[in-house]
């Protein structure tokens, strides 16, 4: 758990109650959560998904969107990822889907504009640190987008000023949805889709450092760990039901007008 959504993108340490069956699919924000209660299937429900769905999903990675994507009904699932082993990868377990080598930040690549009616995008964003190829991923989601698609993403909606690091950079709430605005994208809801297990970015520099060092002594052991997310879950899933914000990533969906 670290300064935005996953430790093992900043260390290579996977959090130890992340390990346990029961949190691998079903942490309550994950749109690939079994868990049909939880914010990313009650988003992904409303969309209207069916068989003649044309769905992207934008840094496929392991393929965990792909396959829910095809769970919930989409009819027709394409996938994508930066580099040529992640390709590789994916056309080997996804023989049937259409996998390509795509860098979300140079345009279009080898998809045809507006051939699409959900794009998703899943802890991508904050990890494109430089500005300007932020403002041209959101133009080419834009592009590939059929009017009236939606682009289905997570964020971290910081209500302060924007937080910068090496490898991440949480923007504020104002930026991001003002260059979605620009780019044709008209934010329609934001909701929780995690709230404590997780690194609060959006929160007061002291609950930042105290949660977050509290975390780290009880996600020390695999026991530990596991024992933590056993007590987080379920109050992770009804603060994700009746909160508006959250302090840390949100699930996001925008319109194409």
């Amino acid at each position: 758990m670290n300064s935005g959504t996953s430790d093992s993108l900043r260390t290579g340490r996977v959090p130890a109650w992340a390990t346990r069956p029961w949190a691998a699919r079903s942490t309550p924000g994950c749109i690939a959560s079994a868990d049909t209660s939880s914010p990313g299937a009650r988003e992904v429900a409303a969309l209207g998904v069916d068989s003649r769905t044309r769905v992207l999903d934008v840094g496929s990675g392991t393929g965990l969107y792909l396959d829910w994507w095809q769970a919930a009904g989409a009819g027709h699932v394409t996938g994508s990822d930066l580099t040529p082993a992640a390709v590789t990868r994916l056309r080997e377990r996804f023989g049937t889907l259409r996998i390509e080598e795509f860098d979300v930040t140079a345009g279009p690549g080898p998809f045809e504009p507006g051939s699409f009616d959900v794009i998703s995008c899943m802890d991508v964003l904050f990890h494109i640190t430089d500005d300007e190829l932020y403002r041209s991923a959101l133009a080419s989601v834009a592009a590939l987008l059929r009017p009236g698609g939606r682009f289905i993403f997570t964020e971290n909606f910081l209500n302060r000023a924007p937080d910068r690091s090496e490898h991440q950079v949480n923007r504020s709430r104002q930026w991001i949805t003002r260059e979605l605005a620009r780019n044709g994208l008209r934010l329609e809801r934001r909701t929780p889709s995690l709230v404590l297990m997780n690194a609060q970015v959006d929160a007061p520099w002291w609950w930042r450092k105290a949660w977050g060092g509290l975390l780290r002594v009880l996600t020390l052991t695999p026991p530990t760990g596991w024992a933590t997310g056993a007590l987080l879950y379920p109050l992770e899933r009804v603060l994700t039901r009746v909160l508006s914000e959250s302090p840390t990533t949100e699930l996001a969906v925008a319109e194409r007008v």
